[in-house]
């Protein structure tokens, strides 16, 4: 959101020049827009209200939480890990929302133990350990309970979750989800707040979600329940050309779509986005270190970073742009492939990028829209260590999450 490029073509962010921050801090580098989290925070809580919540998985440091926390949002933890981050960061634990579908006993009852706001049941294994967790709860947890629409949303086969063949929740042509209200209303100490959905992530058209909250406003009406969620999954652009729905187009059709199928007008209607909050808000740097071009081939471009940093390339086939800071409004004839320095064929960051033709040794190259799933699904690969995560604004620099050292990588050793 606070990119700006002076006068001479240097790409500034947060006040501060891309290029002098990768020579302070070194590559690779994750730079966060601190003014641009906060502000998709916000319109979050401008769409949906006051139950909003930050999906964690996409990016979570103690920073990251304190930030969405601050901002109004509630925060989506999927594992105890994650709500361990979250805890200690200083988030309220009625402001969290616990997923996962495979929750531990010991996950569970940390939960109802801290008081954790919503728990999200995924299973009939699970409503079994909350039949016996429950028995000793200082409160009723209050849970929600994860259907599955049967919507085929229009992204990755690997991201897709809305669907019948899917191990996430209790799908609702099969009848599994109306048995597991009924098991949890007969639980005296278990309180049932609500439905919740996701049908996926990186969705792009509106009408996946309007689909889904069709199917889901006609099994909400009758339950006479007071909460319904619809996930997260609002897509976001990664290339040129590629655009996406705003926060509240999102909201705006899905309330439209549970208007039109009885869902009452007190209900809470709720989401979760991750992605959507923080993929556009961060750039990353590497430092390039090899040139080769292949006779009638191509030329490939080396980085100091690669897959242990971003793996969504090789999972996904994700696309992304790259250029470099030093002259961001530079022409870019150069057509090559840029990888990374681990021991993979498939180590690929951007498969088809355009450079300026005097690219150099030693140049820093910029990949943006880097804030999702990069550093949250960063790896030590090869024994490469994670890179540090920085949030910039109003011309500072903080470090957020440091770099792992070399000794770093032996602290688990015995």
């Amino acid at each position: 959101m606070t990119a700006a490029v002076e006068p001479g073509g240097q790409l500034t962010v947060g006040g501060l020049r891309l290029v002098d921050l990768a020579e302070q801090f070194g590559t690779p580098l994750f730079v966060y827009d601190e003014e641009h989290l906060r502000a998709r925070c916000a319109e979050a809580v401008e769409a949906w209200g006051d139950g909003v919540a930050y999906a964690t998985k996409a990016f979570l440091c103690r920073a990251m939480a304190q930030l969405a926390h601050q901002e109004g949002m509630c925060l989506d933890v999927s594992t105890g890990g994650e709500l361990h981050v979250a805890l200690r960061a200083g988030v309220a634990p009625e402001r969290l929302v616990l997923h996962g579908n495979n929750k531990s006993a010991a996950e569970l009852a940390r939960a109802i133990e801290v008081g954790v706001g919503r728990i999200i049941v995924d299973s009939f294994d699970e409503i079994d350990r909350l039949r016996v967790l429950s028995v000793e709860a200082p409160a009723p947890p209050k849970v929600l309970v994860r259907v599955t629409p049967g919507v085929e949303a229009h992204t990755h086969e690997f991201v897709r979750t809305g669907h019948e063949d899917t191990k996430f929740g209790f799908s609702i042509a099969s009848g599994a989800a109306w048995r597991a209200v009924e098991e949890l209303r007969s639980l005296t100490g278990v309180d049932l707040a609500g439905i919740h959905a996701h049908i996926g992530s990186q969705v792009f058209d509106v009408s996946s979600f309007e689909q889904a909250a069709e199917i889901l406003g006609r099994f909400f009406s009758p339950l006479g329940l007071d909460e319904l969620c619809v996930g997260g999954g609002l897509g976001v652009a990664y290339v040129n050309g590629e655009s996406a729905p705003s926060q509240a187009e999102w909201a705006e059709a899905v309330r439209a779509a549970c208007r039109a199928e009885g869902v009452a007008p007190t209900t809470r209607i709720t989401a979760e986005p991750g992605r959507s909050i923080v993929a556009g808000a961060a750039i990353t740097l590497y430092r390039v270190g090899t040139v080769k071009a292949l006779t009638d081939l191509r030329t490939y471009v080396a980085v100091d970073g690669g897959m242990s940093d971003n793996p969504r390339p090789v999972l996904y086939g994700s696309g992304y742009e790259a250029f470099l800071p030093r002259e961001a409004n530079a022409e870019r004839p150069l057509g090559v492939r840029v990888v990374g320095k681990h021991c993979e064929t498939g180590d690929i960051v951007v498969p088809e990028a355009w450079l300026p033709s005097d690219l150099a040794i030693g140049d820093i190259l910029a990949t943006p829209v880097t804030g999702a799933y990069g550093y949250s699904m960063a790896s030590n690969y090869n024994k490469v260590p994670r890179p540090p995560v920085l949030f910039v604004a109003d011309g500072r620099a903080r470090v957020v999450v440091r770099g792992e050292t070399l000794d770093d990588l032996l602290r688990l050793d015995t």
